[in-house]
């Protein structure tokens, strides 16, 4: 007999901890049980799972593993739950493959999802979903995880539970409403303090000292309050940001019209356009597709306040388009080029929210109040600038043509991406042009890279082939450059050539 043979189970967790695949595949192949527990009575699946050690638990689940045995102190924890807690997903559909029970119960009555959604990991429930989960199935107690995802503040989670088919939305709007216009670090300090160090001080002492962390995430924060005792940690509670973002998702799946100012008021709450409650309430707005909100939305652009001059400018960039052609276009435009002259270097989410919604319009008109913005101090302007000339600048336009070639050169990886990819796709064919494309071939990106090589592609440019050959045999079969190199063989008009490209073999593992 072997030593590995005759190794005790404590092997098997010896080799978890040291995130050996191999020494764990050498174990189990000598006999020791995939089953195995430690001093704990835990399996080895369950530490995997919490561990988020996907391979571990793969192995695991191949030599036999149980993905539904309870295991712990009283047989109470699920790998599943485990998993699902920590928002493990590559961990969840493991065990969901294997045959894991997506609604089983563990000790207290908690499912997989109860975990998932109360610590907002919606990538979790998306995956539970997917495999059969209950959206609808409370655990523990008498809520529905609709109701929990709105009461944790995670967007994200409601999105999913919905896609899925929850019901519970009256009783989640109710909840999201209930906590709109709460202090969420207020309100954990307060919980933190109440649970943790009700009545534990000397009268007359000095509270319980607390710091708090705000973490952008998911669209929003998530808001991390600790307890400290003599510098260190010892509780915490964290919460999501997103309410205002599902009341405005939750009223229009159930018809409820929104006032405009309210609707607006939620999304300046957060004071970020890139947040959910923006973007929740623009989208909405844009469906409604009225006279009314475009009134509300033109008041807006003569507000003078720059942030609402934004989110205005944001809901006229494609009020109605969903209904029809453009029908509010004729009106929108002019408020729109006048907010984009009137943005300054110092306003850059009005300039950003201007020369997108022009962008959306797609009118050749409002080229100036664009590209007066090419050399914005700010990148994200500069972004949605070379965003915005895609398909919009004329063959004969100089000024045009020489911004996307500045900007194809800009420090800014995104915004040189974008200008490429427009330049590539740009009806003039010039010397200049063409340079621009070639000073891209050798970009440190390989999505811009690929865009300049299918633009030379396209004008018959023999620069073009070295660097297809290259990406078709470097990049990701899988990914967007290498779509786009492959797609640019059509324009590579010497057979011999093009066959040895499209045979080129990818080196990407």
């Amino acid at each position: 007999m072997t030593n590995d043979a005759a190794a005790a189970p404590q092997t098997l967790f010896e080799a978890l901890y040291d995130d050996s695949d191999d020494a764990v595949v050498r174990l189990l192949r000598s006999g020791v049980p995939a089953e195995s527990t430690d001093d704990e009575g835990a399996t080895a699946l369950y530490r995997a799972a919490l561990q988020n050690r996907p391979g571990m638990v793969r192995l695991l689940l191949a030599a036999g593993a149980d993905p539904d045995r309870a295991s712990g102190p009283g047989a109470a924890d699920l790998p599943l739950c485990g998993a699902a807690a920590g928002g493990h997903t590559e961990v969840v559909e493991a065990l969901l493959a294997a045959g894991a029970t997506p609604d089983l119960r563990e000790e207290l009555d908690f499912t997989a999802m109860a975990w998932a959604v109360r610590q907002g990991h919606a990538d979790t429930v998306e995956a539970l979903l997917e495999y059969g989960a209950d959206p609808d199935l409370s655990a523990p107690g008498t809520e529905p995880p609709l109701v929990l995802a709105a009461r944790r503040g995670s967007t994200e989670t409601v999105r999913a539970l919905l896609r899925h088919g929850a019901s519970a939305v009256r009783e989640a709007l109710d909840e999201a409403r209930r906590r709109l216009g709460v202090d969420v670090e207020e309100a954990l300090r307060a919980e933190l303090l109440a649970t943790f160090a009700g009545g534990s001080g000397e009268a007359g002492a000095a509270p319980p000292e607390t710091v708090t962390s705000r973490i952008v995430e998911d669209g929003g924060e998530t808001v991390v309050v600790e307890l400290l005792r003599d510098g260190r940690t010892t509780a915490g509670v964290e919460q999501q940001t997103g309410h205002a973002a599902i009341a405005t998702l939750l009223e229009e799946r159930l018809g409820i019209r929104t006032p405009f100012e309210e609707l607006a008021g939620r999304a300046l709450s957060g004071g970020d356009p890139g947040r959910d409650e923006w973007m929740e309430a623009v989208a909405a707005l844009w469906r409604r597709g009225d006279e009314e909100t475009f009134q509300a939305a033109a008041a807006w652009c003569a507000s003078g306040d720059p942030l609402r001059q934004a989110f205005a400018a944001d809901v006229l960039a494609q009020l109605g388009f969903e209904q029809g052609d453009k029908p509010f276009a004729a009106r929108a435009l002019p408020l729109l080029r006048e907010l984009a002259r009137e943005a300054g270097d110092a306003d850059s989410e009005l300039a950003q929210a201007a020369v997108l919604a022009l962008g959306h319009h797609g009118d050749p008109a409002a080229l100036p109040e664009i590209l007066r913005h090419a050399g914005h101090p700010d990148a994200d302007v500069r972004h949605r600038v070379a965003l915005s000339l895609i398909g919009l600048v004329p063959a004969d336009h100089r000024e045009g043509a020489a911004a996307l070639i500045a900007l194809s050169r800009d420090p800014d990886d995104e915004v040189r991406d974008w200008a490429t990819l427009a330049l590539a796709g740009f009806d003039a064919d010039t010397p200049e042009i063409r340079q621009a494309l070639a000073d891209r071939l050798e970009d440190h990106d390989p999505d811009t890279a690929a865009e300049a090589a299918g633009g030379l592609a396209a004008r018959g440019d023999a620069r073009a082939v070295d660097a297809l050959a290259r990406l078709l045999r470097e990049e990701d079969p899988e990914g967007y450059a290498y779509a786009t190199a492959l797609e640019a063989l059509e324009h590579v008009k010497d057979a011999p050539t093009r066959r040895l490209l499209e045979r080129t073999p990818p080196r990407y593992r």
